[in-house]
């Protein structure tokens, strides 16, 4: 069998035409982003991911995009549908994993609390200047000790007047070293809830004294957005900075779960990328004579990347619906989670092999897709917790201890 023009179009990676459902705004924001990603972070981002360093000069170009602040509505920000911020999310993820956590950790998490746990003032002091790219953020909650189990978060914070004076270690806070705006979580040791903060940076570009970040090294994926170890030393924080609806980490969970699904759809992408890298490669690639497209083997492989990644095609578009019907439960957006990190991570490493050797080139992008999966999958809750999330529902039992 030779490659034909029907082989290389029967690769579709919307093979259920699930975009065909899009709405023309979300359309628009899917192509606006694709051709953001396609021509100007695709061309520049296997140097800075081998480097280790985050592309700085995209930042102004993202900013004119207009899709900071995805759902948020006012402010400056779009207010999208979950479909839509979904489409942001999957085709960043198309081309690079790094760019799209950026846009998680500074638009949906750091933004996202302070649209939610925020006053009307404080959103008006910060969201503005955040949507436009002059400020980024960060969203500091996992410490060295605590990832899965951070409710049981040790960083304290003690009034002194109008001030707070915090304390603790936090650890894997993407863009914590460089944010000019910080939503960071502590103990109040008055009554033992956690509350929220804003570190800001000064005029001059300085944290506040106590705020000591390091630059986590030696990371095999993900490696164009840096993240951070922070020692924190008697950092004080004026009471206009503590976020006025944080009243218990049960505020901290309704940030995640508005924002869990974010996950997902990256998930989707890193899953969209690699299996359409796979078919084009099947379709070029000649061995024994023949493109390795003819070869049963390989049209097997392909149908069950296919297969697998249209089920996670579906479950994102359903858990869109929900979200935007108010009916997403933090339950189902775990299953998603899970179902989509597992599936993603499968996918791609049956691209790398598919490529076999070629697959370990960055040139080919899906060593960095793959090793980019092994990151969504620990990140916003591993598997296991996602699937603990999901068996207390279905029994009412937690198995948390």
């Amino acid at each position: 069998m030779t490659a034909t023009t029907e082989t290389r179009d029967a690769a579709i990676s919307d093979y259920f035409r699930l975009d065909d459902g899009l709405t023309p705004e979300e359309t628009a924001i899917r192509d606006k982003v694709r051709d953001f990603a396609e021509n100007r972070v695709l061309p520049v981002i296997n140097g800075y991911w081998e480097r280790a360093e985050f592309p700085d000069e995209l930042l102004a170009p993202l900013a004119e995009l207009g899709i900071i602040g995805t759902f948020i509505q006012g402010y400056g920000c779009p207010g999208m549908s979950r479909k839509a911020a979904g489409m942001v999310a999957r085709e960043m993820a198309r081309a690079d994993g790094s760019i799209n956590t950026f846009l998680g950790v500074h638009s949906n998490l750091c933004m996202g609390a302070l649209n939610m746990l925020g006053s009307d003032e404080q959103r008006q002091r910060w969201l503005p200047d955040m949507a436009r790219l002059k400020k980024t953020g960060a969203f500091a909650l996992t410490e060295p000790d605590h990832g899965s189990d951070s409710v049981a978060l040790e960083t304290s914070a003690t009034r002194d007047g109008d001030t707070w004076v915090i304390n603790g270690h936090k650890r894997w806070i993407g863009n914590g070293h460089a944010a000019e705006v910080i939503v960071l979580f502590a103990r109040n040791t008055g009554d033992g809830k956690v509350n929220a903060f804003v570190v800001e940076k000064d005029a001059a570009g300085n944290h506040p004294a106590g705020y000591n970040p390091t630059v986590i090294t030696g990371k095999i994926g993900k490696r164009a957005i840096l993240q951070a170890d922070i020692v924190i030393e008697d950092m004080r924080i004026p009471d206009a900075n503590r976020l006025e609806n944080c009243h218990s980490f049960a505020d901290v969970s309704r940030v995640l779960q508005a924002t869990r699904g974010g996950a997902a759809w990256e998930a989707v992408g890193h899953a969209m990328a690699c299996f359409e890298i796979a078919a084009d490669y099947a379709a070029k690639r000649e061995q024994f004579g023949n493109p390795i497209a003819g070869y049963q083997l390989v049209q097997h492989r392909l149908a069950n990347m296919l297969s697998e990644l249209t089920a996670m095609q579906l479950m994102c578009n359903r858990m869109a619906e929900l979200a935007d019907q108010g009916l997403l439960t933090n339950a189902m957006a775990s299953m998603v989670k899970m179902s989509t990190s597992q599936k993603g991570k499968w996918i791609c490493n049956e691209a790398r092999e598919l490529l076999a050797g070629n697959g370990l080139l960055l040139e080919n992008h899906v060593a960095r897709h793959m090793t980019d999966m092994e990151v969504v999958s620990t990140y916003e809750g591993t598997d296991s917790i996602q699937a603990l999330l999901v068996g207390r529902d279905i029994t009412g039992i937690s198995a948390f201890r």
